[in-house]
């Protein structure tokens, strides 16, 4: 088949799927290799899995419609790499891929000379992307094999790909060794670039399969005897790689570059005057959002913390374990980075405006908004592409992943979890019900993490798990109805009922990982008091417990049912105060308070670690 291409001299659609399919596979394989050299910009270890899902997104847009005509192929490849890219090696891919639809989207076939062209085009418009570009990253080893592609069309009566691509990609492989003299952080860890690595991998596929005609790829080279010694470095001053999809009439991208420069780093504008993916460092992921929706409708919100997944990368051996939770756990930020816990954000959205939970929305912007907008807020579940791409990191880095998740009842959140989990090589990742929310699953998710780190293996941890939610209760005092009643989870005549009787309902998990109504309490005088008695009379006596109580924009109620019930209870291991989340805030409103109590037994080290 190869030789086929070689006679023709051309590239019509189904070859270049074929040759397209080759080196995506290429990269797959190479996937984990790339997650452990990455340094560069930041030592975060996802380079290999950013370029996988942004070619993966490509894979699905090939797979589900066949196109005779190459040029409609670029054309409808570079719109799927957009939309689906991630990170910044993956921004820049999609704009080089978006160089190579602009200029050959018009053709049917391909000759080495329109794919020369092509190929300049893309480098040209990958570079432009990037604010500050860096010379021996992927960008120095896109120029070179785009210029010596260019450079053998013009010099030389190249007829052919499989010369084309041999002579490109020796070109390539050039610069990439280069690019440790080039980058200091590099030299310093004794790799390449991770980026330029996975794009001279994706051309050896391509070549591989022009040579051959074979679409199966060849087994990977062989990883070195020892890992290469990851140093620090980076964009330490940053610690969210953020980004969001604009769509817009018109966007100008000068200006554009202009205002986001400011926000932070490593700032890569991907993408059409209609359609960009914007990809930045920053410490204020929602000043990002904020001001791309000026410009437009956005999309796509991401905001992966860096700091957890540097330290995901370099995590200590004896941690076999990684665990993951979704944004409902309310957990203090000490514990999630105490714990190396891991969260994938929920959605809040008022009217058209969307916010990531926790991330671009913190619980006390969300207690001011919800205050003063007419629209009654809504949140929706990480869309399973979140946990995806989360499961994807951490699976390249740990033993197994094990994702601790709200209540099914309450949330499609355990449904896209699983989801997700399905799409990974079997028994990596496993998914539980807490058949809690906020605090309660915050403590079963804390205790998760605490048998991680004590060396459990990944089906310990996940076993601990469920004993650990069968013994942690969760009790949320509604001191009024009217954001239930707005968000329409409860009906009207309710409201009126509690108005009229004086009483406030209590909400609680129940048998069968339900959560619902759990009793009432009577009267509105010393209400606070009431509910810690309510709480006591629920605890099982002469038991050790972990205390924690969330407040919803009430402080000080929040602290002194925490000092009440501290008293009260007589064995308290540990008691914490936090803000209640959006999860259950969304329909107590302010005032709402929460406690969770978890009968506690610490962990003890496994036989087996």
């Amino acid at each position: 088949m190869g030789g086929t291409v070689a006679a023709q001299g051309r590239l019509d659609g189904p070859w270049l799927v074929d040759v397209l399919r080759a080196g995506i596979h290429a990269v797959f394989a190479r996937q984990e290799h790339l997650n452990r050299i990455n340094v560069f910009p930041v030592p975060d270890g996802d380079t290999g899995t950013n370029m996988a899902m942004t070619l993966h997104a490509v894979l699905l847009a090939i797979d589900r419609e066949p196109a005779a005509h190459a040029g409609s192929l670029l054309t409808r490849i570079a719109d799927a790499a957009i939309d689906g890219a991630r990170g910044n090696s993956g921004a820049i891919l999609a704009q080089f891929l978006l160089g190579l639809g602009d200029r050959a989207g018009h053709l049917a076939e391909l000759s080495p000379g329109d794919f020369a062209a092509a190929c300049s085009s893309g480098a040209t418009y990958a570079r432009d992307a990037v604010t500050e570009p860096r010379e021996g990253t992927l960008l120095s080893v896109l120029t070179a094999f785009a210029l010596e592609m260019e450079r053998l069309a013009r010099e030389t009566a190249v007829t052919d790909f499989d010369a084309l691509f041999a002579q490109g990609l020796a070109r390539a492989r050039v610069s990439l060794a280069a690019t440790p003299q080039q980058l200091d952080v590099l030299r310093e860890a004794g790799v390449v670039d991770a980026g330029a690595q996975g794009f001279v991998d994706m051309l050896e596929g391509m070549s591989r399969f022009l040579d051959t005609g074979e679409l199966t790829a060849a087994a990977p080279p062989q990883e070195p005897a020892t890992e290469p010694a990851i140093v620090g470095g980076g964009d330490a001053a940053h610690r969210f790689c953020a980004e969001c999809v604009l769509t817009a009439a018109s966007a100008d991208q000068r200006r554009l570059r202009e205002q986001f420069s400011v926000l932070g780093s490593s700032l890569v504008i991907a993408g059409t005057r209609r359609k960009l993916r914007i990809h930045l460092h920053t410490n204020e992921p929602e000043k990002l959002f904020r001001l791309a929706a000026s410009f437009g409708s956005v999309s796509a919100q991401k905001a992966d913390d860096m700091l957890q997944q540097r330290a995901a990368a370099h995590h200590a051996r004896g941690k076999r374990v990684a665990v993951v939770t979704d944004s409902a756990a309310d957990i203090p930020e000490d514990a999630l980075e105490r714990l190396e816990l891991h969260v994938v954000p929920a959605r809040v959205h008022f009217g058209t405006r969307s916010f990531l939970d926790k991330v671009s929305l913190s619980q006390e912007e969300f207690y001011a908004e919800l205050a003063r907008s007419p629209e009654h807020p809504k949140t929706s579940q990480p869309p399973p592409g979140d946990f995806r791409r989360m499961y994807e990191f951490l699976c390249s880095h740990y033993e197994s992943v094990v994702s601790i998740s709200i209540a099914a009842s309450v949330s499609g959140t355990y449904n896209a979890a699983r989801a997700a989990a399905t799409r990974m090589p079997p028994g990596r990742v496993s998914v539980i019900d807490t058949g809690n929310a906020s605090l309660g699953q915050g403590l079963v998710a804390m205790y998760a993490a605490e048998c991680a780190l004590a060396g459990f293996a990944g089906d310990e941890v996940v076993a601990a798990a469920r004993e650990a939610a069968a013994r942690t209760k969760t009790f949320a005092l509604l001191g009024r109805l009217d954001y239930a009643v707005r968000g329409g989870r409860v009906p009207r005549f309710v409201k009126t009922a509690a108005d009229w009787l004086r009483f406030s309902p209590v909400l609680t998990n129940l048998p069968g990982g339900r959560i619902g109504p759990g009793g009432v309490i009577f009267g509105r005088r010393a209400l606070r008091s009431r509910f810690a008695a309510y709480v006591q009379r629920r605890v099982r006596p002469g038991v050790r417990h972990r205390l924690a109580v969330a407040h919803a924009n009430a402080e000080g109620e929040g602290r002194a049912l925490l000092d009440e019930l501290a008293r009260l209870l007589p064995d308290v291991e540990s008691a914490w105060l936090t803000t209640c989340g959006t999860a259950l805030g969304v329909h107590g409103g302010p005032g709402m308070l929460v406690v969770a109590v978890q009968e506690y037994t610490a962990p003890r080290p496994p036989v087996s670690a």
